[in-house]
């Protein structure tokens, strides 16, 4: 077993704090690098000579399409595959079957999909989607299901609870089958994942609470006749040396205004995703002054969280402690990262230049990344 790399492709727009970023603060809408299709393919092309496998595009109504946006980047880029995260609410299972084939010969097999099932009603609402939480798992589960019969080639009849469709149908089989990332932590979510997903993600979590989760998921996904992946999503801050690591998350925490903290913290107490709650319960929801307050586990900070939803962690260090950490992940089952920094141009020369070597030393890096 071995660490595959991802990267993060910001179509929300970067910057070069936390504050810089639309779906944080009301003054991070005007961030200082907006998501124009320039910047994305110096992003794009810098992690593909970096020798990052896949870039994470994420969904929702505070970025761009992933599909539009990545599609744009295929002709700026040769290699890096697409990690396009998509909603099963907002489109029929035969017409994401139809979008990758579509994609896979168009790219000549770089798509990777993400399955974003959804854990803000409030977000859902904007896109039409009343189903609560434990509904939502309940549709996922049927339309991955349905996407996954469609790929086999053969007419699909279902009825379902969620869908009904006869004859269905795509024009041809995507070659090669893209992989089905699936994140999702809660009771209604594991079950899924374990039944019709290729690679959990999870956010990075301290890695005990990692590996218990890999453990449960482990145990379904047997009871299933199927093996899984594991995956981590989550930030990194590396350096040559430690203290400029921790001295740039402790930028990043200055720069936070108390009231953003409060009001982001004040959303994310009401949402439904589980994933989410873990990420809440690592930090107190208030500005401290010494970063290292924030450390809640070696190298691990959660001041991410502080105001960005969803991944709230980082990995902070030096290339040697961050390695750690990420080898740690390892022990625990995680073969993914999917990473992302501030900003995400310049952050990726720093993990590709730094931390990508010291893991090839250590014989962490599976066998076609050690050789890029």
């Amino acid at each position: 077993m071995s660490v595959t790399l991802h990267w993060f492709l910001p179509s929300h727009g970067d910057g070069r704090s936390i504050v810089d970023r639309p779906h944080v603060t009301a003054s991070g809408a005007n961030t200082p690098r907006e998501p124009e299709i320039e910047y994305l393919a110096q992003v794009a092309q810098a992690a593909e000579h970096l020798g990052f496998t896949g870039m994470l595009t994420p969904t929702g109504t505070w970025c761009q399409d992933a599909w539009l946006s990545t599609a744009a980047l295929l002709t700026r880029t040769s290699r890096i595959k697409f990690l396009v995260a998509f909603r099963p609410g907002t489109l029929t299972p035969t017409l994401a079957a139809q979008l990758a084939v579509t994609y896979q010969k168009i790219s000549g097999g770089r798509l990777l999909l993400n399955v974003v099932t959804g854990g803000d009603s409030v977000e859902q609402r904007r896109f039409g989607d009343w189903l609560d939480h434990d509904q939502r798992y309940e549709r996922t589960d049927e339309f991955l299901h349905l996407l996954r019969a469609i790929w086999s080639g053969e007419p699909v009849d279902f009825d379902g609870k969620h869908y009904q469709v006869r004859d269905a149908r795509a024009f041809d089989l995507p070659d090669p089958v893209p992989p089905l990332y699936f994140g999702g932590s809660s009771e209604a979510a594991l079950p899924v994942a374990a039944r019709r997903a290729d690679v959990h993600l999870t956010w990075g979590e301290p890695p005990a609470a990692v590996g218990a989760k890999v453990a449960r998921l482990r145990e379904l996904a047997e009871e299933e006749g199927r093996t899984l992946r594991f995956g981590v999503r989550a930030h990194v801050i590396t350096r040559d040396a430690s203290a400029d690591a921790w001295g740039t998350a402790q930028r990043f925490l200055d720069e936070m205004d108390p009231a953003d903290v409060a009001a982001s913290q004040k959303r994310m107490a009401g949402l439904e995703s589980a994933g989410q709650q873990a990420m809440n319960r690592l930090h107190s929801g208030v500005k401290t002054g010494d970063v290292r307050e924030l450390e809640v586990h070696p190298g691990l900070w959660a001041g991410v969280g502080l105001l960005r939803g969803g991944a709230g962690t980082a990995f902070v260090g030096s290339h040697t402690e961050v390695a750690d950490l990420v080898e740690e992940y390892h022990a625990a089952g995680i073969e993914e990262f999917v990473l992302s920094g501030y900003p995400h141009l310049e952050e990726a020369y720093w993990v590709g230049e730094g931390l990508r070597p010291e893991l090839r030393r250590r014989g962490l890096l599976a066998p076609e990344e050690a050789t890029r």
